[in-house]
């Protein structure tokens, strides 16, 4: 039996968020990249649109979450380049506990109904 893609990630407030910050905790990476490698990491479960990707990533770096510049890709093209700030290493931080919380409180929700 195939494994289920889920195409929005967003299943959970914030999921994406999550899964860019902590993505991006290893270096910068440009938008498709970031994409590739949360697909990798989910073992081809979760695989974000560039629909969803690129307006996280905008709102991502008015919060101050993330900064970017110009560069240019593996295959040679103009890319932007996201990576952490200080403030996005303290918003990972917050939005793994929250994440957390809003897991187990669900897992106890499962166990009792």
């Amino acid at each position: 039996m195939g494994q289920r893609s889920f195409a929005n990630p967003e299943l959970l407030p914030g999921t994406l968020y999550l899964l860019i910050l902590r993505t991006l905790r290893g270096g910068p990476l440009h938008g498709y990249a970031i994409a590739k490698r949360i697909k990798e990491a989910s073992e081809e479960g979760l695989e974000i649109e560039d629909g969803s990707l690129y307006p996280a990533l905008n709102r991502m770096l008015v919060k101050g979450w993330l900064a970017a510049e110009w560069g240019i890709s593996e295959n040679n093209r103009k890319a932007r380049f996201y990576r952490l700030t200080q403030e996005g290493r303290k918003q990972l931080a917050q939005e793994t506990d929250d994440f957390d919380r809003m897991v187990r409180a669900i897992q106890n929700v499962l166990r009792t109904a």
